[in-house]
């Protein structure tokens, strides 16, 4: 069986960080990618797609991606449930993300400025480090 997906687009906003209670690092943000045809209106859609990061990769995109940057996102699509507050049954669809590459360089000020990020990867150091 196979789980991949590969996706370039655009982070909607900045990383956020938040810790599992056994201390792993995760972060998460979203991916803004262009559907590969025009519509009727002669408009080019968008969908909007999260992202998780764990590790040391969920650190390292912390500290130099920020909402605008470009980069290549290579990993498989996680299904969750879960229940909201008032008992509705619920299904969020994210990417867990293996690798991410960085495509663009970051700008002035920016997150990142510090890291010459062009064509850098960073990937997902194992199995072992998934707490699931």
């Amino acid at each position: 069986m196979l789980n991949r997906i590969i996706l370039i687009g655009r982070l909607t906003r900045d990383p956020e960080m938040r810790y599992t209670p056994s201390g792993k690092s995760v972060s998460s943000f979203s991916l803004a990618v262009d559907r590969p045809y025009i519509n009727q209106q002669g408009n080019r859609e968008t969908d909007f797609i999260d992202v998780v990061v764990w590790g040391k990769l969920a650190e390292t995109v912390v500290n130099h991606l920020g909402k605008g940057r470009l980069v290549a996102v290579d990993g498989r699509l996680q299904i969750r449930s879960y229940e909201t507050q008032d008992g509705q049954k619920r299904k969020a669809a994210e990417v867990v993300a293996e690798t991410v590459r960085f495509l663009d360089r970051p700008k002035a000020g920016g997150p990142g400025q510090d890291l010459d990020s062009l064509g850098s990867e960073v990937k997902f150091g194992g199995e072992e480090e998934v707490p699931f």
